[in-house]
């Protein structure tokens, strides 16, 4: 699903649908600010979140992966607490993946939750207490920076270096959940991700507005011995940019028959899936999509397609470590 034309204009120059917006936006914006002036509960333990200001996806999930597993090469127990997508429990539920289903807890805490615990809530902050008594050293908060019920030790703002913050206004007359200086102030670092010609382009455009470290990163391709280039494949994806995974997939020589773009987190329905299934087998080609759309099916229907995990790789971890090491520097033990 593409995003809007007017995602992509300038602050200085709003499309007209930006500028008829406008006042919406503004409301939405007030709205939110009024909603985070709230004072967040401490659970015990230090709360790191990773949030962001744009609605969408903007790749908080591989941030989360990457980060807790450098965390825990520091010897902390880490846990994360996500909201989930969709038909989550009545109260905490730690996920299991051998058991549960993205219908039940969500496509992007299944994928987590193969690296170390995590907690799906509607409550962030029980599900960052359930967290704490069950050992974490650290938590994790996936999104939840426009929430006000955890006091965050510390906030990192994702951003994808490609789409940056759009045209710097707010739900509907552009892509942010609050105006970007309100959310730059509550945070403690950001990370842009994407190559370098658009971490270029973000500096230029965004840079005079960020003056909390700022960390750099790409999502590459994890090597699994697939051969990619050359290959024929029919792919789908339901994630924020579908358009990025399949411009993915034609830099490694993927040669790319057809593609569909679903929904972000859309359900992958039996009906839906045949029909994808079909139009690949009808051609002889395989069916490829992201590990988290994967994520969505049965674990029977998992076999029938090809998937490309990715992971996120960051130049220099050093501003946000030295922030955590001053958090944790108390620990017991």
């Amino acid at each position: 699903m593409q995003a809007p034309d007017f995602w992509e204009n300038s602050p200085d120059a709003p499309g007209w649908k930006a500028r008829a917006l406008a006042p919406l936006g503004w409301l939405y914006g007030r709205a939110t600010a009024r909603r985070v002036r709230q004072d967040g509960a401490r659970v015990g333990v230090p709360v790191i979140c990773i949030g962001n200001l744009n609605a969408g996806g903007v790749g908080k999930t591989p941030t989360v992966i990457a980060l807790g597993r450098k965390l825990i090469e520091q010897g902390l127990n880490i846990h994360v607490v996500s909201r989930g997508y969709g038909g989550s429990a009545e109260g905490p539920l730690r996920v299991d993946p051998a058991r549960d289903e993205a219908g039940k807890v969500g496509d992007e805490p299944l994928l987590m939750a193969a690296f170390f615990p995590v907690w799906v809530a509607k409550d962030r902050a029980e599900g960052c207490r359930h967290a704490a008594k069950a050992g974490a050293d650290l938590i994790l908060l996936d999104d939840g920076h426009q929430n006000p019920s955890v006091f965050k030790d510390l906030t990192m703002i994702v951003v994808d270096a490609e789409v940056g913050f759009g045209n710097g206004r707010c739900i509907p007359a552009g892509p942010l959940r609050e105006p970007v200086k309100a959310g730059l102030a509550r945070a403690d670092a950001v990370l842009s991700i994407g190559p370098p010609e658009a971490q270029e382009s973000f500096s230029k455009q965004w840079g005079s507005a960020i003056s909390l470290p700022h960390l750099k990163g790409v999502i590459r391709p994890v090597e699994t011995g697939m051969e990619w280039p050359g290959l024929k494949a029919v792919a789908f994806a339901g994630i924020g940019r579908p358009e990025k995974f399949f411009n993915t997939l034609r830099g490694m020589g993927v040669d790319l028959i057809a593609t569909h773009a679903l929904a972000d987190h859309q359900e992958i329905t039996p009906a839906l899936f045949n029909r994808l299934k079909t139009e690949a087998n009808s051609k002889g080609l395989p069916l490829v999509t992201t590990e988290k759309d994967m994520m969505r099916l049965p674990v029977d229907l998992r076999r029938q397609v090809v998937f490309l995990p990715v992971a996120l790789e960051v130049e220099d971890w050093s501003p946000l470590e030295a922030m955590v090491q001053k958090l944790t520097a108390k620990r017991p033990g």
